[in-house]
């Protein structure tokens, strides 16, 4: 251990060290690479309290990998990252290589040419204990791992950790799955989901880094306070270029201000509103009334209406977007005049013909028959112009749902308007019909359950020419407009076929705790498998019914006692129920984080409105009202896929206070 640290920060030391001053020919050179250089010691940074490995393997054989360390019966170091020692010989082999697999995926029924597999158990970073797995051994029967157990279990405070040394066989073949085809995740609470599309982003950008240094990646996520939760996981990995975002960041062409009725929202976000917005964009077409005559000289060179209008029909008729069509046109009546040129005897070449298509009266006709097309201006007389939409929308939506679209009140401008997140959307794939969105390498899309189907086109469109990661939980839908079924996710996001995991054992939430979440299946997700949990203990669970009066104080209570445990705790409420509380905390002393900011010994409550709690998770929950939660949606079944939610963020315990009926599903108890 001591040793592999010593390499690791030998290595930092040779790059710093690193003098480029006469190997760069000029000075664009040098600062490209001095970013490099500067980037690569970066990666190299040591972090004090994360183990540089967790595991070994013996092999009986010499492994079928070209490693120059593959000799018969050698053994290997696992860890976060590669390490060398001074003669440039491995010390620490990266999970992510091939060599690295069995750790993962060897059994006593299929030990992958492995003697042994050792687990190291680590206190702050400091190695503390080890474990010895013999898979030839036939004296020696199949057991849990109790370190492996005790990482799972072990409190959480602080940012969201990476499962490196966790993973579990079923885990690793998405992690290792090819950058070849899209993979989506139904995951249910707790089976690690999103931690295994973190670490399939990992294990993509080691096994293909130059593909997807020029491409990209993106991780999107439901929220901000989600994404600081789990920023911290791929910087553990080595990984520091993964850029994260929300799908409100990705569409962020105007100020959104304003917010939509439920019923508003989901006409915006379905996938018909894409053929209403095409056809606003097109509708912008006017076939030529008058020639195009051009004037060369003491030449005048005209192309007729009725061959301007074959010229722009070709164009309509390829349906390539709107943008380009429009930058074609003038090469298409230049070429006209060329031919025309030829005709009468002359030999212009291109450089003519384009002047010919810079010419004003080629610029004039382009302008009438193809004008440009503004998709904020587009989307403000969409939604503010009845009669625009009717004519767009006919035959597509009813018109009572244009009636839902139409704003009460038209805004002047695009900068006045109340924009809502949904509007932005739309602006997005009008951007897109008018000029193609950049697509990046690989795309990671978390709690996408939620997600509309135009908002599903906004991140396909950020993927067309590369895969995605899709993670979510049917259960979980939380939006009025939430997918009922990956397939049809699949197919808005532009991936149709695309295989379709589903995770079922649960590593997290207490089996207690899971086996009573899991009574809302039925009502919210009757098709899903229930989940399981691996973990040994079962939890503390406990439902206390109080008088109206004393809920709030009952609810302080029971954080105050999970205060005295160790870990984080969150105290999950309905939106409404939020003020109160926190009054009745600053009252009492007790100081409060808000969702997203890290944990501490010191600072150990969060106060998470229930809209904001997805993707999050605790020590201990302390869920406040349950009915309030379940009221303040606008319907049942959105409002108990929330409390389920809820009800699945505690990893070691969770209390339920509650003074009103508990929902019909969770009687019994």
């Amino acid at each position: 251990m001591a040793a592999s640290r010593a390499a690791l920060r030998a290595m930092r030391e040779d790059a710093e060290a690193l003098n480029i001053a006469d190997v760069t020919a000029n000075w664009v050179n040098a600062e490209v690479l001095q970013g490099e250089i500067d980037a690569r010691i970066k990666a190299l940074a040591d972090l004090s309290h994360t183990p540089l490995f967790f595991g070994r393997l013996d092999y009986l054989h010499a492994p079928g990998i070209d490693l120059a360390e593959g000799a018969a019966g050698e053994d290997f170091y696992i860890g976060r990252r590669h390490v060398h020692d001074a003669d440039g010989d491995p010390m620490v082999i990266d999970w992510r290589a091939p060599v690295s697999q069995p750790f993962y995926r060897a059994s006593k029924k299929d030990p992958m040419d492995l003697r042994l597999r050792r687990r190291f158990g680590y206190t702050a970073g400091e190695l503390t204990a080890y474990e010895d797995e013999h898979l030839t051994d036939p004296a020696e029967a199949e057991r849990t791992s109790r370190l492996l157990q005790s990482e799972i279990e072990r409190p959480r405070v602080g940012p969201m950790r990476d499962i490196v040394a966790t993973i579990q066989p079923e885990q690793d073949e998405i992690v290792r799955a090819g950058i070849g085809g899209s993979v989506c995740v139904q995951g249910a609470p707790g089976t690690g989901k999103t931690a295994v599309g973190l670490h399939r982003v990992a294990y993509l950008l080691y096994a293909h880094r130059e593909r997807l240094a020029r491409s990209g990646t993106l991780v999107i996520g439901p929220n901000r306070s989600f994404l600081h939760y789990i920023e911290q996981v791929l910087p553990a990995l080595g990984e520091l270029e993964v850029k994260q975002a929300t799908v409100d960041d990705l569409v962020g062409h105007v100020d959104v201000r304003g917010t939509d009725e439920a019923a508003a929202a989901t006409v915006k976000g379905d996938a018909r509103m894409a053929e209403v917005l095409r056809r606003a964009v097109r509708s912008h077409i006017a076939m030529p009334q008058e020639p195009c005559v051009v004037v060369r000289g003491s030449r005048r060179w005209r192309v007729p209406a009725y061959e301007l209008e074959e010229l722009v029909q070709e164009l309509a008729d390829r349906d390539i977007r709107y943008g380009a069509a429009r930058e074609a046109l003038p090469q298409r009546i230049a070429h006209a005049v060329l031919v025309r040129m030829e005709q009468a005897g002359e030999a212009p070449d291109d450089r003519v013909q384009d002047a010919v298509a810079r010419n004003p009266a080629v610029k004039a006709a382009v302008k009438a028959v193809w004008p440009p097309v503004d998709p904020a201006k587009l989307v403000l007389r969409l939604l503010g112009d009845a009669e625009f939409l009717a004519e767009q929308a006919e035959g597509i939506l009813t018109p009572e749902e244009q009636k839902t679209l139409l704003w009460t009140k038209p805004a002047r401008s695009v900068k006045s308007a109340k924009w809502s997140s949904a509007d932005a959307v739309l602006i997005d794939e009008a951007m897109d019909l008018v000029a193609r969105t950049s697509s990046l390498g690989h795309v990671v899309l978390d709690e996408a359950q939620d997600l509309s189907p135009m908002q599903y086109r906004a991140v396909g469109r950020r993927c067309t020419t590369g895969s995605a990661t899709v993670l979510g939980d049917i259960a979980q839908g939380t939006t009025p407009w939430a997918t009922n079924t990956w397939e049809e996710a699949l197919t808005h996001l532009g991936k149709p076929g695309s295989a379709v995991e589903e995770l079922t054992q649960g590593f997290r939430v207490p089996r207690e705790v899971i086996a009573y979440a899991s009574r809302l299946l039925p009502a919210i997700a009757p098709d899903l498998t229930e989940a399981t949990s691996i973990r040994e203990s079962a939890g503390d669970f406990e439902i206390r019914t109080v008088e109206p009066a004393d809920l709030t104080t009952a609810t302080l209570t029971a954080c105050d006692e999970a205060l005295t445990k160790e870990g984080s705790v969150g105290l999950i409420a309905a939106e409404a129920r939020i003020p109160v509380l926190r009054t009745a905390l600053e009252a009492a002393g007790v100081s409060c984080l808000a969702p997203g900011e890290e944990t501490s010994a010191e600072a150990r409550l969060t106060l998470v409105p229930a809209t904001l709690a997805k993707g999050l998770e605790y020590d201990y929950v302390v869920l406040d009202e349950p009915a309030a939660i379940v009221d303040g949606e606008p319907d049942e079944r959105t409002g108990l896929r929330r409390l389920y939610v809820c009800l699945t963020r505690p990893v070691s315990g969770l209390t339920v206070v509650h003074a009103a009926a508990l929902p019909e599903q969770l009687d019994g108890r």
